[in-house]
């Protein structure tokens, strides 16, 4: 079983949960499971928990440090800036609009 906040194209083998948010890049709860944890995936009620104490969940998230952003300009940097979390529907959050609303553009550097 393959669990990630990615996205994944190609697959053909084996069982795959995928675009897990928020995404480990922003703090999300898979930025902070480590190898020899125990995760418990109930497929019918759509529950995917680790088996952590709330004590060892809050150490891990005290400890957590965000990765450097790898882009400082341009379309990487946009992107990083202003994409949705994949609940949200992995869009431009500049984007969002009531329908028929107009939708402003985004800042440019």
């Amino acid at each position: 079983l393959r669990l990630s906040d990615a996205r994944m194209s190609g697959t053909s083998y084996g069982a795959c949960i995928l675009h897990i948010a928020p995404e480990s890049f922003v703090g999300g709860p898979l930025a902070l499971i480590q190898n020899g944890d125990t995760i418990e995936v109930d497929i019918p009620n759509r529950i995917l928990k680790v088996d952590l104490s709330e004590a060892e969940f809050a150490k891990r998230r005290r400890r957590w440090v965000a990765p450097v952003p790898r882009y400082e300009r341009g379309y990487g940097h946009m992107y990083t800036q202003h994409i949705e979390q994949a609940d949200k529907g992995c869009d431009f959050d500049f984007l969002r609009s009531d329908f028929g609303s107009p939708v402003e553009e985004p800042e440019i550097n």
